[in-house]
């Protein structure tokens, strides 16, 4: 079946512009959709086709979000998704996905099919219904947005993952002094909880606030599941390892980290927003395109 054959780069392209899983899933849906209604005998390249319409379905559905997302509680985060080794953890990580916010839904759009997927500015001109300057002129402001930035350094699997696995101990036992040996002086967490669950509304910034803050939950129950009761794993989180923390029979928290050059960490992104935690809660290993 041709669609099906497709689904899996529709749904990498649609969650890169969208940030979502659960609105990437419901963009290719809604591909389905226009596919099985259409004539398709006139289809000459069936994979342009489908592309076209999931980019333009995700970002109809990125404008109608940015109108959500200025009532929004607190900072705004990607849904996280579990990956498998062969994700391009540097086109889908969390870092990146937070950049690619501050875009143009077209920005963003143009961006993701040039720079995550190699098309060309014809056929992205042709997914995006724009002339082809417009789409290079596009292209160059998205470039020149995220390499001011975006991260400087991409730590390989190895240190991510010894890092984080340090990190989670240290907090889970409150070894203040561990923290902040593993934290970069400047480093910044981002929470985000959607007004949903209990979180820091701003960003937590500084290496003593940051360990301070992170000593206090391992010691605390959190939404009624007390420290001992959690289970905390290691997993891949987009492309790069990152923690799942479960209790009381569901998922409670993602948490991924950003290093510097010295394997110190530079950014936290913590999300315990229930609304989005089900790609993870489901346990289905996305093996993006």
């Amino acid at each position: 079946m041709i669609f099906e054959d497709y689904r899996n780069l529709l749904f990498s392209v649609a969650y890169r512009v969208l940030g979502s899983a659960t609105d990437a899933e419901d963009a290719v849906q809604d591909a389905w959709v226009r596919w099985s209604a259409g004539d398709r005998s006139r289809v000459a390249d069936p994979k342009a086709y489908l592309v076209r319409i999931v980019t333009n379905v995700a970002m109809d559905r990125l404008r109608a979000a940015a109108r959500q997302r200025e009532t929004y509680v607190g900072p705004w985060l990607p849904e996280p998704i579990i990956t498998d080794e062969t994700a391009d953890a540097e086109s889908v990580s969390t870092a990146l996905l937070v950049v690619l916010e501050s875009l143009t839904p077209l920005e963003r759009a143009v961006f993701v099919l040039k720079e995550a997927f190699g098309f060309g500015y014809g056929e992205i001109a042709d997914a995006v219904a724009r002339s082809e300057d417009t789409v290079r002129q596009a292209a160059h402001r998205a470039r020149g947005h995220v390499r001011a930035r975006r991260p400087r350094f991409h730590a390989d699997r190895a240190r991510q993952r010894e890092v984080t696995e340090r990190f989670f101990t240290a907090a889970g036992g409150g070894d203040i002094n561990t923290l902040m040996q593993l934290l970069a002086p400047d480093v910044t967490l981002w929470t985000d909880g959607g007004g949903k669950v209990r979180q820091a509304t701003r960003p937590v910034v500084g290496a003593e606030r940051v360990a301070k803050w992170f000593a206090g939950v391992g010691t605390r129950p959190y939404e009624g599941v007390l420290p001992a009761d959690m289970l905390a794993e290691v997993v891949d989180l987009n492309g790069a390892p990152g923690v799942v923390f479960r209790g009381d029979g569901r998922v409670i928290a993602t948490l991924t980290l950003d290093l510097d050059e010295d394997g110190r960490i530079v950014t936290i992104h913590n999300v315990a927003n229930p609304d989005k935690l089900g790609a993870v809660a489901t346990r289905r290993v996305h093996r993006l395109a």
